[in-house]
């Protein structure tokens, strides 16, 4: 097996078990998931007059977020057994944009770095899934029509 095709298989695992994990906490209605979107709500209602953003029903709840957030590993891992480049492609670039706006959340909300006391964790999980989406972007970005 390749070096190359080592680092994918560990990097979308990562990119999967993050997103895949997460899953259950934001179907069931965990207090952390709870607590992360009301705070957000309550910032974008009194930031931006948009409440219910973040709120069940919201178009950036949490089962949406989460809905996204399983298509992305879904792409990503079909892309990786299937060896379809494209499909990793599609699951990299949907895993950094919906990773992103966790990031610029945690940096620029109310919500912050540490949420109720888990150190950053979720955070730096985030940041390592950005990373993990990156590299799997760039590495498959022949997969582009007219790239070669």
């Amino acid at each position: 097996m390749s070096k190359t095709r080592t680092i994918e298989i560990v990097l979308t695992a990562f990119v999967a078990f993050v997103f895949i994990q997460s899953l259950f906490f934001k179907f069931a209605g965990a207090p952390e998931t709870v607590h992360i979107f009301g705070t957000l709500d309550a910032w974008a209602a009194s930031a931006f007059g948009f409440e219910g953003l973040f709120n069940p029903g919201g178009i950036f709840s949490a089962k949406v977020i989460g809905s996204a957030e399983l298509v992305a590993s879904i792409l990503l891992l079909i892309g990786l057994f299937m060896k379809r480049a494209i499909l990793q492609l599609a699951g990299a670039v949907m895993g950094l944009g919906i990773i992103s706006g966790a990031i610029v959340f945690h940096l620029f909300t109310p919500l912050g770095i540490e949420v109720q006391g888990d150190g950053g964790t979720l955070f730096f999980m985030a940041v390592g899934v950005w990373i993990s989406c990156a590299i799997l972007a760039f590495l498959k970005k022949s997969a582009l029509p007219g790239r070669s």
